[in-house]
């Protein structure tokens, strides 16, 4: 298939739809930071609340402060648990089914239940001013991530957005005062459950604290505040020829981003957020901010704390501050799409590729069913076969040949319609079909729910992975789609399913489960970027062992004894 005709089909239509899509979720988080004064908002959650208990503020059991970390990917708020084993959730009986424990995605997290003091009330509101609120909506929307599986029996009972670092230490010392729980927010991208209250208490919301504190072209680093998105911080970087090469999902903050340990496509070339972050400023449980490193791009100065914040999903401390480092933009790119009979195939050519030495920058996979959604949801009329899309960074000529060695490889491993791109809007056309990917999904079921998966093995098993779970995707009555960041190794399944449907949401388990375990048979992870959230904790012991699981209560431990 010739380029052009390529770009002719991409062009004929618009992805209206999916903005659209987009927009909607985004509408109700524009401008929703104005709130009312904590006394009318008490007033306003009495007069509009569904029923008693939604009136009614609570406090946390325990004399533990749980932390989380402000996050667009989500954060995780810890909870006391009195089970055995570290990573097992009690089973709960809600409307007669059983959900909960190792053998369950935990579809409902239970939560304890106590009323929040007045006196703390008073206190946030003298902290953050009209920042405040206990709108029942405004905490519904808190409380219920947009895009995720989970839910929870309880949704925080106040909510506030703090303007600068100081404001986070006054909140975090007040709730520990008061021993209320914590759970900071950002873009609210999560689909683990990170977001989630089930214990109510107080949700910090980051998204007012957005700035840009430092630029250092010369030594190519920039100090942000955690609510700043992504995409945000690029826009600001493009004119000094610079940008943050992490790319997960639009809406995602940096905060977020720095709580789950995320990566993106482009983690192939420039690593995950462990490699992309110089130092952190973090409130801990007391309300006491923390450095965790200089400026320098290394050192050897004492224990790497900025490593041990960076994906421990808020159970060691609130980000307020992120020192990252940046890329120059490169030069010259080109992105390359092209089909195979198989998503082995496809998988098998990612494989290749990689192995060639080639300096390849990104390598997605889509299998048939996904490209079926993205012609659904944009009218287009692309080869509903599995595909690999490529970028090659560098000069131009190194660029070309890295295309060529490619293209080769590709028709070694029965390949086809090779085509690539370097007009700059024709390659934003191609990336969008796979930044878009949830949304063609959702396309094909458009009143469903999706189990995303997050499995990742080393790159050798990669191929296996994906054809032993996509055996099971096909013979399943559920739509599965597939994405995959082929290049390191992360394999990532879109089940979509009916919520109201108990043997379709079983079956999307079922299935979730089963590509897990496969996962870490082939010595892989159950998460290689989405993070642990509510939806991992039951796979952790299997991944990584009791001692480990040990080990890390043991390094949490002291951190959260300082709210006693």
């Amino acid at each position: 298939m010739a380029f052009n005709s390529l770009c002719r089909r991409l062009r004929a239509s618009s992805s209206r739809a999916i903005l659209e899509g987009l927009r909607g979720r985004a509408r109700y988080s524009q401008g929703r930071h104005t709130s009312a004064p904590a006394q009318r908002a008490l007033a306003a959650t009495a007069a509009g609340s569904g029923g008693s208990d939604d009136r009614r503020f609570w406090l946390w059991s325990s004399a533990l402060v749980p932390l989380a970390v402000a996050a667009s990917a989500g954060s995780l708020a810890l909870r006391s648990s009195p089970e055995p084993s570290l990573c097992e959730a009690p089973d709960l009986d809600v409307g007669g089914v059983m959900v909960g424990g190792k053998g369950s995605t935990a579809y409902l997290v239970k939560g304890s239940h106590k009323e929040v003091p007045q006196e703390l009330i008073d206190e946030l509101v003298a902290i953050c001013g009209e920042n405040v609120t206990m709108d029942y909506d405004e905490r519904s929307f808190h409380g219920k991530p947009q895009n995720s599986f989970h839910k929870a029996v309880n949704i925080p009972d106040v909510v506030v957005f703090p303007r600068s670092e100081e404001e986070v230490s006054k909140i975090v010392k007040s709730c520990n005062k008061h021993k209320v729980p914590i759970v900071p927010y950002g873009g609210a991208t999560s689909i683990e459950g990170h977001t989630l209250s089930p214990n109510g208490g107080v949700c910090i919301d980051m998204t007012l604290m957005k700035r840009v504190k430092a630029l250092h072209v010369e030594d190519m680093d920039v100090v942000v505040e955690p609510g700043i998105g992504w995409m945000e911080l690029n826009e600001y970087l493009e004119p000094y020829g610079l940008f943050f090469p992490l790319d997960p999902g639009p809406g995602a903050t940096i905060g977020g981003m720095c709580a789950t340990r995320c990566s993106g496509s482009l983690a192939v070339r420039y690593g995950t957020m462990r490699d992309n972050v110089i130092s952190l400023q973090v409130v801990l449980a007391n309300g006491d901010v923390v450095k965790t490193a200089s400026r320098a791009r290394k050192s050897a100065a004492g224990y790497d704390l900025t490593r041990l914040m960076i994906g421990s999903e808020g159970t060691l401390g609130v980000i307020t501050e992120v020192t990252l480092r940046l890329q120059k933009i490169p030069q010259h790119s080109v992105v390359a799409m092209c089909n195979f009979p198989s998503v082995k195939d496809a998988a098998d050519v990612a494989i290749a590729a990689m192995h060639s030495g080639i300096q390849v920058s990104r390598v997605e996979l889509l299998d048939e069913v996904m490209m079926k959604g993205v012609n659904l949801a944009n009218g287009k009329d692309l080869p509903e076969l599995p595909t690999l899309m490529f970028e090659f960074i560098g000069t131009e000529a190194y660029s070309l040949e890295q295309t060529n060695i490619v293209q080769k490889i590709v028709s070694e491993h029965n390949g086809s319609d090779f085509v690539f791109a370097r007009d700059p809007e024709a390659k934003k056309e191609l990336w969008k079909i796979r930044k878009e990917a949830l949304w063609a999904s959702f396309a094909m079921e458009p009143t469903f729910e999706a189990m995303i998966t997050d499995v990742c093995v080393p790159l050798s098993h990669l191929a296996e992975l994906i054809a032993r779970s996509k055996q099971e995707l096909d013979a399943s009555q559920l739509t599965c789609t597939i994405v995959a960041h082929a290049g390191d190794g992360n394999f990532h399944t879109l089940v979509l399913f009916d919520p109201s449907e108990d043997d379709q949401r079983q079956e999307a388990e079922r299935l979730n489960h089963l590509m897990v375990h496969i996962a870490l048979s082939m010595e892989g992870t159950c998460t290689g970027e989405h993070g642990v959230g509510t939806g991992k904790m039951k796979y952790l012991e299997e991944e990584l062992g009791m001692e480990a699981l040990r080990t890390m209560k043991k390094i949490n431990k002291p951190w959260i004894q300082t709210t006693s």
